[in-house]
């Protein structure tokens, strides 16, 4: 008598015997969650500021609080740096606003994060001394 038969009799026939029959089978189907809810989820989004207006939909993103936006700012920096300085204080008043975090990565890129999350600025004496923490420096953005 086998292991399954066994067991299918101390349980009881009857009821739950087509679940048996497919374990013989070699396999049951397990119901498969093919939504996922991308709403629960964190998400890494790369952006390019060429313009001010470019800035919106990173805004829209930071408010809905599920994204952290990594902005390349090397095309208006380029252009316009009285546009670039306009844009970065606006990202840095949604930051503000929505508790996240805003800071500056080597020269051309800046890292957004929401209220649940923050930047890594190494350690404090590594800044006072100015040295450059981790091989990359990390910018402040103060008004």
């Amino acid at each position: 008598m086998g292991f399954l038969s066994k067991l299918k009799e101390k349980l009881g026939t009857g009821s739950g015997s087509e679940m048996f029959e497919e374990a013989e089978q070699g396999y049951v189907e397990l119901g498969s969650e093919s939504h996922i809810d991308t709403r629960s989820r964190l998400m890494v989004r790369p952006f390019v500021i060429e313009e001010f207006e470019h800035i919106k939909p990173i805004l829209d993103s930071l408010r809905e609080g599920h994204t952290v936006a990594l902005i390349n700012i090397k095309p208006l920096k380029d252009k316009d740096l009285v546009e670039l300085k306009r844009a970065i204080n606006k990202l840095k008043k949604t930051c503000d606003a929505i508790e996240g975090d805003i800071a500056g990565f080597g020269e051309n890129w800046i890292a957004a994060v929401p209220n649940f999350a923050y930047i890594y600025r190494g350690q404090k004496a590594a800044k006072e001394e100015g040295k450059k923490a981790e091989g990359m420096e990390v910018t402040e953005y103060e008004e």
